[in-house]
C-alpha cells in the first residue's frame, strides 16, 4: 500500500486501478464468505485454516495444505521484519540490516511468547499510527510546479493491467490473521465472520480512497519513479514511515501469532513424527504455544542470517492462495452436498464460493505461474506422503459425503439391464475365514483386478454371535484385507447352515442394480456337505447368477516354472465364452501377466485336427484373446484320460460346468471332482447370467 500503490496508479490510471482494487477485494471478499459459512458450521478450534480445512476434507489434504501454510506464515515472519530493517536502516544508514532484523525478530517472538493478549494490545499502537500516517496523507499537499491530472493518460510502459494486479493482489491477503487466532477467540464462530468481513470492507474502503488522493496530489511519472512518494505529499512526512513500521510491525505480529497455533494444531492431529510431539504442548489457561513459538523464532532467524527471500517470497504468496482456494472449495463442496450436518447460520450460495476458488486459481498463474507449479508439486507431495502415513481421525469429512453423491448419481444411471459392452465381474465370495483359504481371496483379487467389485463373505451359525460381533469382525477382516493390499468389501451374516446363509446373501445382497453378477466358492470335498453344495449351485444359477468353483491342486502337484492356463472349450455358447473371459481378465493381474493362455479343443481323429485349427485360430484373433490354439485327438480315449494328460502341467485349468437338470445335480458333481482328481488348481465356471457373453468378447 505504501510502497507501490503510487506505481499502481501510474502504470494503471484512476479507473483501471480502482478496477484492480475492486476485482482483487471480491476475490477476497468471496473467501471471507466462504470463511464465515464454514466458521459458523463448525466449532473452529486451534489451527485456524487448517483446522477448517481437515475437518471438511480430511487430514491428509488439510495437513497438505497446512504444512506449507505453516512454513509460509513462518518466513513471512522473517520477511516482514527484514522489511521493517530495511525501511528503517533508509532513515538510519548506520544500522546494520541484518543484524536489526534479527533484533526485531527476537523483540516479536518475546511479544508473542509473553502473552497473546500483549501483542494483539501490541497491534492497537500500531494501528494508531498507520491511521496517524494515513490521515497525514489526505490532508496533505499537491506536489509543487507538476501539471496534475487524474484524468489523463497513464505512464506508458510494458505492463499489462493483469501484470499490475498481479503486484497489487498481495495487499488483500492479510485476512488470515484473525483466523489463526481461532483458538485463543472466546466465540469463534462469531468472532471470525464479524472480523474478516469488517477487514476486507475496511480495506477496501481505504484502498479506494487511497488512489483518488494521490491522482489529485501528484502526477502519474512522479508516483512511478518515487516509492515514497506518500511522504512528499503528505502534512507529516515522517507519519508514512511510521505507517510502514506500523504496516510491517503489525504483518510480523500476525504471523508469530499464527503460525505456532497452526504448528499446534498439526502435531496434535498426529501429522508430524511422533518425536515432534513436544510441538503440541501449550502452556497456562490460554493453552498458548510457546514451544512452537520458539521453533518459529528459529526458522524465522535462519531466514533472516539467509535473506534470499526474493526467491521464496512467491512460493509463500502461492501458499497463501493455495489456501483460500481450498477453503472456497471446502465452502463449495459442502453446501452442493447439502450434507444434513452441514447447517452454518452464515449461508452462501456454493457458486460464491466456486467462482472465489476459481479467482484465486486465475490470480496464482497471474502473479508467477512457475511459483504457482512449484507450491501445486510441494502441496500434492506432501499429500501423497500423508496418505502413505494412513493417518486415523476421529471425525467425519466431506469426502464422504461427495462419494455418496456420486454413487447415488451412478446407480441412479445404471440400468437394470446388463451391458455386454461394460461387463465386468463382481464377485460374492463365500470365503469363510479368508486367512485360511487365502487361494479364494487372491483369485478373487486376480479375477477383478480392480476393475469389478468384491464382496467376501462369511456365514456363521445362528445365534453364535451378536450383531456387535459380526460388526467386529467385519472390521478386524477388513483392516487384514487392507495390509495384504486386497480391495473387497467385508459381509458376516448368519444362516441354520452354510448354504441357506449363501442363499440369503444371494438374494439379499446388493443395491439396485448393482449387485454380484458371479458367485465365487471353494469345492466342498466333504460327501456329507455335498447335497447342500448342490443345491446352493442350483439355487445361484436359478438366480441368474454365474458360479465359478475354484478346486484347489491336490498334494504333490508340481507347479511350472512359467504360469499356464489350460482352457478346455466347447464352443462359444454357454459356459465357452464366459471361461474366455476370465482367462483374459487374468492375465490383467500381477500374479498372472506372464502366463500363457491355451484353449484346448478336443477332435475325434486326425482328419478334423486342421479344420479345427483354423477354425480356433481364427475365433481367437477375432476375439483379440491372447491365447495359443491346442487341437487334441482323442483316439478313443475317455475326456478325463486326456484331461489328465495335457493339463498335468498347467498352473490352472479352466472347465465347464452343466448346468444343473432334472437328475440329481449332486451325482454329475461327485463325478466331475472324480474325474478332475491329481490336477493342479482348477476353475469350473457355470454361466447362468442373462447375457450373451460373445457379445462381450466381440466388445472387448
Amino acid at each position: 500500500m505504501y510502497l507501490r500503490f503510487g506505481w499502481v496508479l501510474g502504470h494503471a490510471g484512476l479507473v483501471n486501478t480502482l478496477l484492480i482494487v475492486t476485482l482483487c477485494t471480491a476475490i477476497t471478499f468471496l473467501t471471507a464468505l466462504s470463511i464465515a459459512e464454514i466458521a459458523t458450521d463448525q466449532v473452529v478450534r486451534a489451527g485456524g485454516a487448517y483446522y477448517m480445512i481437515s475437518r471438511s476434507l480430511g487430514m491428509e489434504i488439510g495437513g497438505a495444505v497446512g504444512i506449507p501454510l505453516y512454513f509460509a506464515q513462518a518466513f513471512s515472519v522473517a520477511l516482514y521484519t527484514l522489511g521493517f530493517a530495511e525501511s528503517l536502516t533508509q532513515v538510519f544508514p548506520q544500522l546494520n540490516l541484518t543484524l536489526t532484523a534479527l533484533v526485531t525478530t527476537v523483540l516479536v517472538a518475546t511479544i508473542a511468547i509473553t502473552s497473546a493478549n500483549i501483542a494483539i494490545k501490541t497491534q492497537y499502537l500500531i494501528m494508531a499510527a498507520i491511521v496517524f500516517s494515513l490521515v497525514s496523507l489526505i490532508l496533505g499537499q499537491p506536489l509543487p510546479d507538476v501539471e496534475i491530472n487524474p484524468w489523463s493518460a497513464p505512464v506508458a510502459s510494458d505492463e499489462t493491467f493483469w501484470s499490475i494486479l498481479a503486484i497489487f493482489f498481495p495487499a488483500v491477503t492479510g485476512i488470515m490473521a484473525g483466523v489463526n487466532m481461532s483458538g485463543d477467540l472466546r466465540e469463534p464462530a462469531r468472532s471470525i465472520p464479524k472480523g474478516t468481513l469488517a477487514a476486507v470492507g475496511t480495506g477496501y474502503v481505504i484502498y479506494m480512497i487511497i488512489p483518488v488522493v494521490l491522482s489529485y496530489r501528484a502526477d502519474f511519472a512522479s508516483l512511478v519513479q518515487d516509492e515514497l512518494i506518500m511522504r512528499r505529499i503528505s502534512r507529516v512526512g515522517d507519519a508514512i514511515l511510521l505507517g510502514v513500521w506500523g504496516a510491517t510491525l503489525s504483518s510480523a505480529i500476525g504471523s508469530i501469532l499464527g503460525a505456532p497455533r497452526v504448528l499446534q494444531a498439526l502435531t496434535r492431529d498426529g501429522i508430524f513424527p511422533h518425536w515432534l510431539s513436544w510441538l503440541g504442548k501449550g502452556h497456562g489457561e490460554a493453552d498458548e504455544p510457546r514451544l512452537g513459538t520458539l521453533f518459529t523464532l528459529g526458522i524465522a532467524l535462519a531466514v533472516v542470517c539467509v535473506g534470499q527471500l526474493n526467491l521464496v517470497a512467491p512460493v509463500l504468496s502461492m501458499f497463501f492462495l493455495t489456501t483460500y482456494l481450498v477453503l472456497n472449495t471446502v465452502a463449495a463442496i459442502e453446501r452442493f452436498l447439502q450434507s444434513p450436518s452441514f447447517r452454518p447460520t452464515f449461508r452462501v450460495h456454493w457458486i460464491w464460493s466456486l467462482l472465489g476458488a476459481g479467482g484465486c486459481l486465475s490470480v496464482m498463474f497471474l502473479i508467477n505461474p512457475t511459483a504457482t507449479i512449484a507450491a501445486a508439486i510441494i502441496v500434492l507431495g506432501i499429500y501423497l506422503w500423508l496418505e502413505r502415513q494412513e493417518l486415523e481421525s476421529t471425525w467425519g469429512d466431506a469426502r464422504r459425503g461427495f462419494w455418496l453423491m456420486l454413487i447415488r448419481t451412478a446407480l441412479y444411471k445404471l440400468s437394470d439391464t446388463p451391458d455386454a459392452k461394460n461387463w465386468r465381474p463382481h464377485l460374492l465370495v463365500f470365503s469363510g475365514a479368508p486367512t485360511r483359504r487365502w487361494p479364494l481371496v487372491q483369485m478373487a483379487s486376480d479375477l477383478t483386478h480392480n476393475r469389478g467389485l468384491v464382496t467376501l463373505a462369511s456365514i456363521v451359525p445362528e445365534g453364535s454371535r451378536d450383531r456387535s460381533q459380526q460388526s467386529n469382525l467385519e472390521k478386524t477382516l477388513r483392516e487384514v484385507l487392507k495390509k495384504a493390499g486386497v480391495q473387497a468389501f467385508v459381509r458376516i451374516t448368519s444362516g441354520s447352515t452354510p448354504f441357506e446363509g449363501a442363499k440369503q446373501l444371494v438374494d439379499g445382497y446388493g443395491l439396485g442394480p448393482l449387485t454380484p453378477n458371479t458367485i465365487l466358492v471353494g469345492q466342498t470335498g466333504s460327501l456329507k456337505n455335498c447335497q447342500g453344495f448342490c443345491e446352493m449351485v442350483s439355487y445361484c444359477h436359478a438366480a441368474r447368477r454365474n458360479v465359478v468353483v475354484l478346486r484347489a491342486a491336490d498334494q504333490g502337484v508340481p507347479q511350472p516354472f512359467l504360469p499356464r492356463i489350460d482352457v478346455w472349450w466347447s464352443g462359444m455358447k454357454d459356459n465357452g465364452a464366459l471361461m474366455l473371459i476370465l482367462a483374459d481378465q487374468l492375465l490383467l493381474s500381477e500374479r498372472w501377466r506372464q502366463a500363457q493362455v491355451y484353449v484346448k479343443l478336443v477332435v475325434p481323429d486326425e482328419a478334423s485336427v486342421a479344420a479345427a485349427h483354423t477354425n480356433l485360430s481364427q475365433a481367437i484373433r477375432q476375439l483379440r484373446i491372447e491365447a495359443k490354439p491346442d487341437v487334441i485327438v482323442a483316439r478313443n480315449r475317455a475326456f478325463s484320460e486326456i484331461l489328465q494328460t495335457a493339463s498335468r502341467n498347467a498352473s490352472l485349468v479352466i472347465l465347464g460346468m452343466a448346468a444343473p437338470g432334472a437328475d440329481p445335480y449332486s451325482d454329475y458333481y461327485t463325478q466331475l471332482q472324480a474325474r478332475t482328481q491329481h490336477l493342479p488348481q482348477t476353475m469350473f465356471v457355470l454361466a447362468a447370467q442373462d447375457l450373451s457373453f460373445i457379445d462381450v468378447l466381440r466388445q472387448t
